[in-house]
């Protein structure tokens, strides 16, 4: 469970994306709710580390929501937002359970300390067995029912000693799929030795596999054991095993058939206990009709098939997993977090690249973001988003026009809000909304010690 998700739950629009846009700003990840109803159907999904709740709203109201969660989760904190009217009400309340209550209009200072609150109380008692028994699947960060589902699978499967096909497209995560499985197996103290078939010549494949006895080729000055006999008593992944070559195809069979190796240049049999775990992105069955692999290793390989699914097919983990890569940029960062604006670009990009891509994208976006946040720029920049026309659009040419003509007010004006808000014809406030809208911050243009 993410420890900074937090769930926002109001009929008021407005009021949703200006809490968003502040706690965002603080380092949470926020997850929206427009109703009661909807709330209850985001917490189905992922229990969230705060709840925070307008009191009066149509259909089900907040005290409702609370009494509902209550009963289910009575650890889950609840804080409600309510109008000076409904203080007793409020009070009433927190004497049923509820963690907090605010007053609207609300002072953001007050909120963030109680946020801080109720972030810092221990999580659940789920007890330490299970959260050991969670331990095996603590690398993959997901909240998606596919991916859950997919979990779950996987950790029957690693209850057995079965070889297992793990299907998906490059850059899905397929080793940290297999590590998992490992790691919830009774093998999990025992080696879990990884290699890719295709980023190793053929002629070196064998030896690395298979190891060599003295002299068995020239530059063999000494015996070598092979990745398979290292790996005794565990796991060996072998990723894109479609591209292993048909050679080693044959001899990778009788180790399935016979559970013994050979070294190269020995005639000594090499007894050995593993499990495989392989990989590939490839249609193995086109590959059989091709020519290119053995049918009969399929069997052998394929005892459990898993599909893992793209990054596309799992959209609601991408702000999870863009949060989680951003919190790993240690050292790189000055950003917190990214705009909302940014998020969309990451959720609504097809990323054919997977998670592998999404990785790159966050860490480009670090190295080059001067700002506590990253614009929607830098993410349309990391994405190489080139697609044309697309910034000759009446909207994009529009904030494009928004954004330069706020920078030209703030210049002439060293930063000086309420002169620059006066120029513009706009209040203070609208004017610092939409300051905060292009991620612009008025102290960025003082430069002759102007105070506003």
């Amino acid at each position: 469970m993410n420890r900074n998700r937090i769930l926002l739950v109001d009929d008021d629009p407005d009021l949703l994306k200006l809490l968003s846009i502040r706690l965002t700003s603080a380092g949470y990840h926020v997850e929206l709710a427009s109703s009661a109803e909807q709330a209850l159907a985001n917490i189905a999904l992922a229990r969230p580390r705060v709840v925070i709740t307008d009191l009066r709203m149509p259909g089900m109201d907040g005290m409702a929501l609370f009494q509902h969660l209550h009963v289910k989760d009575p650890s889950l904190p609840v804080i409600l937002l309510t109008a000076h009217g409904t203080i007793p009400d409020a009070v009433q309340a927190t004497q049923s359970g509820v963690f907090a209550y605010l007053t609207k209009p609300y002072d953001a200072k007050a909120l963030l300390q109680l946020i801080e609150r109720a972030v810092a109380l221990p999580l659940p008692d789920e007890s330490t067995q299970e959260d050991e028994d969670e331990s095996w699947r603590r690398e993959i960060v997901t909240a998606s029912p596919v991916m859950e589902s997919l979990l779950a699978e996987a950790q029957l499967v690693a209850g057995s000693d079965s070889n297992v096909l793990i299907q998906g497209e490059s850059g899905t995560g397929k080793e940290l799929l297999a590590r998992a499985i490992h790691n919830a197996g009774s093998r999990v103290d025992k080696p879990f030795v990884a290699i890719n078939c295709a980023a190793i010549p053929e002629q070196l494949l064998e030896s690395e596999l298979f190891g060599h006895a003295k002299g068995a080729f020239t530059g063999a000055v000494s015996a070598r054991d092979g990745l398979l006999k290292s790996a005794n008593g565990g796991t060996v992944f072998l990723d894109e095993i479609g591209d292993m070559p048909l050679a080693l195809q044959a001899k990778l069979l009788r180790v399935l058939q016979e559970r013994e190796i050979r070294p190269i240049g020995s005639s000594q049999m090499i007894p050995v206990d593993l499990r495989i775990i392989s990989a590939t992105h490839r249609d193995l069955e086109q590959a059989v009709a091709n020519g290119e692999f053995r049918e009969d290793l399929i069997y052998r390989l394929n005892v459990v098939g898993l599909s893992l699914p793209s990054l596309r097919q799992r959209k609601e983990d991408i702000p999870l997993l863009a949060r989680h890569f951003l919190e790993q940029q240690s050292g790189k960062k000055r950003a917190e977090a990214f705009t909302p604006e940014a998020m969309e670009l990451l959720i609504t990009n097809d990323w054919p690249g997977n998670v592998r891509q999404l990785v790159n994208v966050v860490e480009q976006c670090c190295v080059l973001c001067t700002t506590s946040l990253i614009s929607p720029a830098l993410v349309a920049r990391a994405l190489h988003n080139k697609t044309p026309g697309s910034d000759l659009t009446y909207a994009n040419a529009k904030q494009q026009f928004e954004r330069e003509y706020l920078i030209r007010l703030l210049k002439i004006t060293d930063g000086r809000v309420t002169d620059a808000a006066r120029l513009a014809g706009r209040n203070r406030t609208e004017f610092y909304r939409l300051l905060s809208k292009h991620v612009l911050s008025p102290s960025m243009f003082k430069t002759n010690d102007a105070r506003d």
